[in-house]
């Protein structure tokens, strides 16, 4: 066997990660008023505090000048006025007449014609749409 694979650790180093910070909500004010400041500054402002500029873009929302909706009100019933009145006539559809006509020919082709076309001329035009496969 090697020597190398049952070396003795003689130091063991721990380094702490993930550490979850707490922010007061005054300081989370005044780093996303930082934030605002000018343009292009999100990323830098998250990059200063050491936080994530997902988590800068949460605050900045909770922080806008709208009103905030709670979990219990969402809860409560409200009320909507609404207004009740009797339906109004709508009128009559007038019937539709097709002014055309489409005429789907072998091989996919398609030949739209109106409804009045000559009977005659259409057929002479079928002919030699026909001739020319």
């Amino acid at each position: 066997m090697d020597r190398n694979t049952h070396r003795a650790f003689e130091r063991l180093e721990i380094v702490e990660t993930g550490r979850r910070r707490r922010w007061s909500d005054e300081e989370k004010l005044k780093i996303v008023i930082e934030s605002m400041a000018g343009p292009r500054l999100v990323s830098a402002t998250a990059r200063r505090y050491g936080i994530s500029r997902s988590q800068l873009a949460t605050w900045r929302r909770l922080f806008r000048d709208e009103p905030s909706v709670s979990k219990d009100s969402m809860d409560r019933p409200t009320f909507v006025p609404a207004l009740i009145s009797a339906p109004a006539e709508l009128p009559k559809p007038e019937p539709v007449t097709p002014s055309r006509v489409e005429i789907v020919l072998t091989g996919g082709r398609r030949i739209i014609v109106d409804i009045d076309v000559d009977a005659n001329a259409l057929a002479r035009l079928l002919d030699v749409v026909d001739r020319r496969r």
